[in-house]
């Protein structure tokens, strides 16, 4: 069956120790095992000391029929940041700010930004499908949402990859791509009540929380916000709409990267896991992954992780 893995983020050497633990070996360059396959959940790129030995892994594993991938967020902003915008010459889908470059500049002072290999890998973040829908399991890098699902269809291949023309579609903030892809790759937003508000990190004012969008019940807008511990007496503690919330049909498990997770890995739900526990961390994480066997309802018993 499948063994899922979470956010890389430039790991390899930890990588290659969770192959290891797993029992896949390096043969021929390919790293691969005689009954398994890998789902790699994105995000291999933006941290990290090996960026371009962790894509290379990959890609390596993907090609020769080893893994599967879907794309995250850093893939996307990395194929956006190359791309010229073809509504404002001279300008890319992802603008060059100084906040933009702070995120990728690893990843291009890495790989060489401009060169042989730097086109190379781009091209191939482009062949990421954004999600999978497998007989068995479900694989998004952020969060499953049916209705963006549907939205996303029109953007993307038969095989779930996102079309030429679509990235300057998905780019341009406040359409139905760009909200689809958002919502897919970077998680679920919704705007808090009345004039509530609290202030990042960064001293940005936020008028949205990201949400813990597989949660169910009757539910309070800070119940849901992803936040630091600093700021989540300002989220109110105020009922959200049902219908907020994309729901979950636990038709089959789904699996998810992207939250930065801490503690024991352990399952969100019966039927959802998230694999990012947080490896690219200033204090330690863990790179994680999931032995997945077919197996409706989701385990503590299955996960594997090697500490960074």
């Amino acid at each position: 069956m499948y063994d899922l893995i979470g956010d890389v983020h430039g790991h390899a050497a930890e990588l290659k120790n969770l192959l290891k633990k797993m029992d896949y070996r390096e043969i021929d360059g390919i790293w691969q095992h005689f009954e398994r396959k890998v789902i790699f959940l994105g995000d291999f790129v933006d941290r990290g000391p090996e960026q371009v030995e962790t894509v290379t892994i990959a890609r390596n594993m993907v090609n020769k029929g080893k893994a599967l991938a879907v794309m995250g967020n850093h893939e996307f902003n990395a194929v956006a940041w190359s791309k010229e915008d073809p509504q404002i010459p001279g300008e890319f889908l992802r603008p060059h700010t100084d906040k933009n470059l702070g995120q990728h500049q690893a990843f291009l002072e890495q790989v060489g930004e401009g060169s042989e290999l730097h086109h190379s890998m781009i091209e191939w973040f482009k062949t990421l499908p954004v999600y999978l829908d497998l007989p068995d399991l479900r694989v998004v890098h952020a969060c499953w949402h049916p209705e963006q699902i549907a939205a996303i269809a029109r953007y993307i291949n038969a095989k779930n990859q996102l079309l030429p023309e679509a990235w300057e579609q998905t780019t341009r903030k406040n359409t139905e791509g760009y909200e689809a892809i958002e919502t897919l790759l970077k998680g679920l937003e919704i705007p808090l009540p009345g004039d509530h508000h609290f202030f990042d990190k960064d001293k940005n004012k936020r008028t949205n929380i990201r949400a813990k969008w597989w949660r169910q019940g009757e539910l309070t807008y800070r119940d849901l916000a992803m936040v630091s511990s600093n700021v989540i007496d300002k989220i109110p503690h105020e009922p959200v709409a049902s219908h907020i919330l994309p729901g979950y049909d636990c038709e089959k498990p789904v699996f998810v990267g992207h939250y930065w997770m801490s503690g024991e890995p352990k399952p969100l739900s019966d039927h959802i896991v998230c694999l990012d526990y947080s490896i690219a961390g200033n204090h330690g994480g863990k790179l994680c992954a999931y032995r997945f066997d077919g197996e409706n309802t989701l385990s503590c018993n299955k996960f594997v992780w090697v500490e960074a």
